[in-house]
């Protein structure tokens, strides 16, 4: 993923050749016994993506993970990312996940794709997702050691 580079390109991406590549891949998996996953690397932070995808073929999950630049004159992520939430509404068959990072960190990255990771048809709604938890030390709790009232005490003169 450190390999990635952008390359420069003026044209809305369509999505519609993604979705039918898919679904063909799907119809295979399915006859396999499997379901097919696509994880969608969008890295557009001033284009939103676009498709002709019929509302009622759902055969995969897709999955999003939106890399992009800080909102600015010639970029507006937000407009970009409530496209990618429609559109994985649009095509998804399972609960499908969208996670976003404009920060540029490698470990936030890793902990998204790693979430997308998990099986489609095991996952809650993402509003329920809450990984990773905090980890938070907790000291010991000891009980108090009970004393009897019969036993000797060092240099008492009982």
């Amino acid at each position: 993923m450190r390999a990635l580079t952008a390359t420069k390109s003026s044209s809305q991406p369509d999505l519609t050749t993604l979705f039918r590549l898919a679904t063909h891949e799907s119809r295979k998996s399915r006859a396999q016994g499997r379901i097919l996953r696509v994880i969608l690397f969008y890295c557009r932070s001033n284009v939103r993506p676009l498709h002709q995808w019929p509302v009622n073929q759902k055969i995969f999950t897709l999955d999003v993970m939106y890399l992009h630049d800080k909102p600015g004159p010639d970029n507006c992520p937000q407009e970009v990312y409530d496209t990618l939430v429609e559109t994985l509404e649009h095509v998804t068959e399972y609960e499908g996940y969208i996670w976003e990072s404009g920060q540029g960190l490698a470990r936030v990255l890793f902990r998204h794709v790693l979430i997308l990771l998990s099986h489609p048809q095991q996952r809650c709604v993402q509003d329920n997702v809450d990984i990773p938890k905090l980890l938070t030390k907790k000291a010991p709790q000891t009980e108090p050691m009970a004393i009897e009232d019969t036993a000797p005490v060092p240099g008492s003169s009982q």
